[in-house]
């Protein structure tokens, strides 16, 4: 258990990146379309190198033909787990400072709980509590934001992180259901090569490049600036490839339900990396006693789901 928690917690601080260099991008006039979708681009220009440095070929190879076999299924995932996470991610950072994204995207550790009961799962009441508990953490923070910022904004920095919140763990389960599960209305893949958590990530990355394509044919952006192109690649490669693998992998050794809840409850460690991050890169303001109380309360149930399960 201390183990998938480490792994959770180094991913934590690697997904940090993401909400302080998206705020960044966004106070510099960054289209929200690019900051997300350049991430993506670069992950499989990253993975596909990744893949040959290391004389992965063979195995690249294995992926692009699970891909082909079962592209409607990937595209499904990639486009809720990676497409639609993220485009409600960035979207967000234009309305509201990068540690209150983070605190209230803890939110999908209780979107966690209720995913895993769609999918039929088991979930013991107290991770449903120590959930909740962190959830009023997250609503603190956005009440400590009413004294700065008009309530029409904090709803829009608000609402799409919330509605991320359930994204993310879907597309992830979806995975882990294809694998490990037999349902009708899903492939049944048994493949070793998903047993790598760099495999997933670039399935899933390619799953959600249709996605993109599409979002960007709509709404046509500005071309982006160079210094976001390279602040997302930097994102690609510490959030999307680094902390997403470590994550995974966190996810894909994880028995039971109860230790998936909490490998996902690791997340709440983002929220003090991003919160040191934007005041020491952004000089952000710290927040006042209602965001204090809000951060402590959603660390405070990390630490309480890691002592209920130690008992």
């Amino acid at each position: 258990m201390y183990k998938l928690i480490a792994i959770g917690v180094l991913s934590g601080l690697f997904f940090s990146t993401t909400f302080v260099l998206n705020r960044l991008m966004s106070l510099q006039g960054g289209h929200w379309l690019w900051t997300a979708s350049l991430r993506y681009f670069f992950m499989v220009a990253l993975l596909l190198v990744w893949f040959s440095v290391t004389g992965k070929n063979r195995l690249l190879k294995e992926l692009l033909l699970l891909y082909c076999r079962n592209w409607w299924f990937w595209t499904l995932a990639g486009t809720i787990g990676f497409g639609l996470f993220y485009a409600l991610i960035t979207y967000s950072a234009s309305f509201s400072p990068a540690w209150v994204i983070a605190t209230t995207w803890q939110t999908t550790i209780l979107a966690t709980p209720f995913v895993l009961m769609g999918f039929g799962k088991r979930v013991p009441g107290s991770a449903l509590f120590f959930s909740l508990f962190i959830f009023a953490g997250v609503v603190l923070v956005n009440v400590s934001q009413a004294e700065t910022l008009p309530v029409g904004e904090i709803l829009m920095g608000g609402i799409p992180v919330l509605v991320a919140a359930f994204c993310y763990p879907f597309g992830n389960q979806l995975v882990w259901e294809v694998q490990n599960s037999s349902h009708r209305f899903l492939p049944r893949i048994d493949s070793p090569a998903l047993n790598r958590p760099f495999a997933k990530v670039l399935l899933l990355t390619l799953g959600s490049l249709p996605f993109w394509l599409v979002l960007l044919g709509i709404f046509r952006p500005v071309a982006p600036s160079t210094s976001q192109v390279l602040q997302t690649a930097t994102v690609a490669l510490f959030s999307g490839i680094v902390a997403t693998g470590l994550f995974l992998y966190a996810r894909q050794i994880a028995t039971n339900s109860y230790e998936l809840s909490a490998v996902d409850a690791t997340q709440a460690s983002e929220v003090v990396f991003a919160l040191a991050g934007e005041m020491l890169f952004l000089r952000a303001l710290a927040p006042n006693a209602y965001g204090c109380a809000g951060v402590a309360m959603t660390v405070l149930g990390l630490c309480l789901y890691i002592r209920a399960q130690a008992r």
